[in-house]
């Protein structure tokens, strides 16, 4: 694995098996701003079969987990599956999760993160970027796309509209697995995910703040309504701000985040990417 920055790996390499003829991914650690390692893997589109419409060479989605997800779990890597009939895939282990250098600041520093796996994406020749996030990945592309513009679409599911929310029993258990030291150890130990000790200071730009700053880039907000986490005043709180410059979908029985997103919804979302994006 290489230890360089981002988009140092050329487009090349990407290689298809002289058995299979499927293109394998490529696996790297990638260097932020603040210098964390954020082990990323570069999946090619799928192999196109009789019937169904190419993938968009131009078009390369990266995806942001959620909060204890990383790289490697098997509800990340479907949704890189689904992704990769639209087109090729970067997806990436936050900071402090799975493989990953440092401690997870929950939505804050993370954007560090999304911005080094978009710059390696850009890396590989692609001309169109859609970030597509869930939960805390939901945030942080928000953030992302207001902090540091020049991604061509945003796909945030089930983001949080504000910080510090409790509402929830969810987000109450969170909140004692972030704030609390033997929250913390069973955050290291029961979920591979190493938690900042320290209280964000300053407090940084929350999504709902984000989002007004984000257009005329086109904006999906995905939320079910059934979250167990956040429920609809925050998608809504969202779409408010963000004015004309978002698209709101209302998910009918949907829970939270990739493990209520069935194949239908993301094959939405990929469409919704390749027609909207640039």
């Amino acid at each position: 694995m290489s230890n360089g920055p981002a988009g140092h790996v050329a487009r090349s390499i990407v290689r298809p098996n002289s058995e299979t003829g499927r293109y394998a991914p490529i696996r790297t650690f990638l260097r932020t701003a603040d210098r964390v390692s954020v082990d990323s893997v570069y999946d090619p589109a799928a192999v196109v079969y009789d019937g169904f419409p190419p993938p968009s060479r131009d078009l390369v989605f990266v995806l942001a987990h959620g909060f204890t997800g990383d790289v490697d779990r098997p509800h990340v890597r479907r949704v890189v599956a689904a992704l990769t009939d639209y087109g090729p895939v970067v997806s990436f282990s936050f900071r402090g999760h799975g493989h990953s250098g440092g401690r997870t600041t929950v939505g804050d520093r993370e954007v560090l993160d999304l911005a080094a796996a978009v710059e390696w994406a850009r890396g590989f020749g692609h001309t169109r970027v859609v970030t597509v996030g869930f939960s805390m990945g939901g945030s942080v592309v928000l953030r992302h796309a207001a902090l540091h513009p020049g991604v061509d679409a945003v796909v945030s599911v089930s983001s949080p509209a504000r910080w510090y929310y409790r509402g929830t029993a969810p987000m109450r258990r969170v909140h004692w697995l972030v704030t609390r030291p033997e929250g913390r150890l069973v955050g290291r130990y029961g979920f591979h995910t190493r938690i900042h000790h320290r209280d964000w200071d300053p407090v940084p730009l929350s999504p709902v703040e984000a989002v007004p700053r984000i257009a005329p880039t086109p904006l999906l907000i995905v939320h079910g309504d059934s979250d167990g986490y956040f429920p609809v005043d925050h998608p809504r709180m969202l779409a408010a701000a963000a004015g004309d410059g978002a698209e709101l979908w209302l998910e009918p029985g949907m829970g939270h985040a990739e493990h209520a997103a069935d194949e239908a919804l993301l094959a939405r979302i990929g469409d919704w990417a390749a027609s909207r994006a640039g």
